[in-house]
C-alpha cells in the first residue's frame, strides 16, 4: 500500500536511479492494454478518454499496444496544453502512427459511439479536486454507457488515498461548478507499483501492475523525498519553522553548527539556549542566531523551567549539541524530556538518557552506532540486518531513530529508509551537529520519520559537495552553506 505523495517520491527516486519516467510510462501503458485485452476480443471498439498529464500519456501508450482493436483516443483539451514532455512525445507518436485521435476542447462536442470498452485516463492519483469540464461530462457519459470501464491508476474523481469523491469537502465548486461528486464508476482499475489506500473502498476489480520501479526507489532516500517541502509563496515569518537548540557549555561550536544548519535547511527562526558564559561566543558565530543565555557555565536541572518556557514557542527542539556528559547535564535532559510534550531531535550526550525517560514528546534520536549500543540497541555490519535491528529498537523505545554510518538507517519502528549520500570525509567532528540541526528544521514542518530520512539525505549531499571541492580535508563548517542547494528537489 502506498499513498499518492509517497508514490510521487518513489517515481522521482526511480528516475534518479536511472529508470526514466518515459520507460515507466511505456510499462504502464502496456499494463493498461493487457487489461483491455483481458476484457474484450480483438476487433472490439475502445474509447480512451485522456487527460493532459501523465495519466493521459499512459493511455496514449496503451493505444499503440491495441492495434488489433478499433481504438479512438480522445484528448480532453488541446494538444499544446499537454503538460509533460513524455506525454507530448507519446501523443505525437499516435499522430505519426495514424492511430485515430480526437481533440475535445468543449464538453458540448464530446460524444461516445457505443464502445465496448472505455479507458478512463483523465486524472491520475496525484490530482486532487472535483472534476471540471470537460472531464465531468466525460465521466457522466462513461457511467451512462454499457461499456466496461477500465480506470488508469484511479477512477477520475476519486481520491486515491481515501476512496472518497475528490473535492467533496468544504472547498467543492458551487453554482455552475456544482455536481462535484461526479466520478467515474470503473469496473476495473489498473494501478501501478503498489495499491493506493482508497482503492479497497471501490466496487471495482483492482490490478496492481509491476512497471519496473526498483525496490531501491522506496528503500533508499532520493530527490523524490524532497517533494512537497518547498515553502508556500504566501507564507509569513515563522510559518516555515521555529527551532530551539539547547546545548553548549563545554563546547560552543556544536550548538552554533546545529543552529546555522537549521537556518540553512529552511527554518525561519532559530534560537539557541546555552550557558551565559558562552552565549557571547555562540552569538559571535553568526548574527542570524537568537541567543538566550542561561545562568552559569553548564546546563543543569535549575534551567529546566526556563528551557521549557523557551521551547513552548518553537516547533521543534534540538537537544544535546555541546551539552557535555556530566551528571548535571544528564539530569537536565531527564527532567526536560519528562515534562516536554513537543517534538525534539536528541543528539550527542543527551541520547543515553532517552531509554529511561517516560516522555510525551515525539523524539528523533540521532546516534552513531556506538551511541546506539550505549542506548541499549544493537548493530551489525550487514546493512539489511542493521536496518532490521534499528527498526526493532525504534519500536521498542517508541521513538524515531536515525542511526549514522556509511549507510544511515532511519526508522520509526514501522517504516525503514536507508541513506547512501555522504562520504568518509564526514567522519570529522561536527558533521553530526549539522545533521541534528537539519533534522530539527525539517521536524518543524514535516513528520519525524520523514524529517530523519530527508535530513540524512541532504546532510550527505552537502558533505559530498564539500568533499568535491575540499577533498577529505573538509570540515563541518563547510556543510551548512551547501544545504540550500541540497534541499532543491530538482
Amino acid at each position: 500500500m502506498i499513498t499518492t505523495d509517497r508514490m510521487a517520491a518513489v517515481d522521482a527516486n526511480a528516475a534518479a536511479l536511472g529508470v526514466p519516467r518515459k520507460q515507466l510510462m511505456e510499462s504502464s501503458g502496456n499494463a493498461v492494454a493487457r487489461e483491455v485485452r483481458a476484457l474484450a476480443d480483438p476487433g472490439a471498439s475502445v474509447d480512451l478518454l485522456c487527460g493532459r498529464g501523465n495519466n493521459g500519456g499512459d493511455a496514449f501508450v496503451a493505444a499503440r499496444f491495441l492495434s488489433a482493436y478499433d481504438v479512438t483516443v480522445r484528448l480532453l483539451g488541446r494538444p499544446e496544453s499537454i503538460r509533460t514532455e513524455i506525454a507530448r512525445e507519446n501523443w505525437a507518436a499516435l499522430e505519426r502512427a495514424e492511430i485515430p485521435t480526437e481533440t475535445v476542447a468543449d464538453a458540448a462536442d464530446l460524444a461516445l459511439d457505443g464502445p465496448d470498452v472505455i479507458v478512463d485516463a483523465m486524472l491520475g492519483s496525484g490530482v486532487t479536486g472535483a472534476l471540471r469540464e470537460p472531464e465531468r461530462t466525460a465521466a457522466r457519459l462513461a457511467n451512462e454507457s454499457d461499456a466496461a470501464v477500465v480506470a488508469v491508476d484511479v477512477p477520475s474523481g476519486i481520491d486515491a488515498d481515501t476512496g472518497e469523491p475528490a473535492g467533496s469537502g468544504s472547498g467543492e465548486p458551487t453554482g455552475s461548478d456544482a455536481g462535484s461528486a461526479v466520478r467515474v464508476e470503473a469496473d476495473r482499475v489498473v494501478t501501478f507499483h503498489d495499491e493506493k489506500p482508497g482503492l479497497a473502498a471501490l466496487d471495482a476489480e483492482v490490478t496492481v501492475a509491476d512497471i519496473g520501479i526498483p525496490a531501491a526507489a522506496e528503500r533508499f532516500t532520493g530527490p523524490g523525498d524532497l517533494l512537497g517541502l518547498a515553502r508556500d509563496p504566501d507564507s509569513h515569518k515563522g510559518e516555515n519553522g521555529e527551532v530551539l537548540v539547547i546545548g553548549g557549555g563545554p563546547y560552543t561550536g556544536a550548538p552554533s553548527l546545529s543552529a546555522r544548519s537549521a537556518l540553512r535547511t529552511g527554518a525561519d527562526l532559530v534560537r539557541v539556549a546555552c550557558p551565559e558564559t558562552v552565549a557571547g561566543t555562540v552569538q559571535g558565530y553568526s548574527a542570524d542566531l537568537i541567543v538566550r543565555g542561561l545562568p552559569g557555565d553548564r546546563v543543569g536541572p535549575a534551567h529546566v523551567d526556563r528551557a521549557l518556557e523557551l521551547a513552548a514557542g518553537n516547533d521543534a527542539v534540538v537537544l544535546g549539541p555541546g551539552l557535555g556528559d556530566g551528571e548535571s547535564a544528564s539530569e537536565f535532559v531527564r527532567e526536560f524530556l519528562s515534562r516536554y510534550d513537543g517534538r525534539a531531535v536528541v543528539d550527542a550526550d543527551a541520547l543515553r538518557v532517552v531509554p529511561e525517560v517516560d516522555t510525551g514528546a515525539e523524539l528523533i534520536c540521532t546516534p552513531h552506532q556506538g551511541e546506539l549500543v550505549e542506548m541499549g540497541g544493537e548493530t551489525a555490519d550487514d546493512p539489511d540486518e542493521r536496518a532490521a535491528l534499528v527498526r526493532s529498537f525504534a519500536d521498542e523505545i517508541g521513538h524515531t531513530l536515525l542511526v549514522k554510518g556509511a549507510v544511515d538507517v532511519a526508522s520509526d519502528g514501522d517504516a525503514v529508509r536507508l541513506n547512501r549520500t555522504g562520504n568518509p570525509g564526514m567522519t570529522v567532528g561536527g558533521t553530526g551537529d549539522v545533521l541534528a540541526g537539519a533534522v530539527g528544521a525539517l521536524a518543524a514542518v514535516t513528520d519525524p520519520f520523514r524529517a530523519a530520512a530527508v535530513g540524512a539525505y541532504v546532510n550527505g549531499l552537502a558533505g559530498d559537495a564539500a568533499a568535491e571541492e575540499m577533498g577529505y580535508g573538509l570540515v563541518a563548517t563547510d556543510l551548512p552553506d551547501r544545504l540550500p542547494e541540497a534541499m532543491r528537489d530538482e
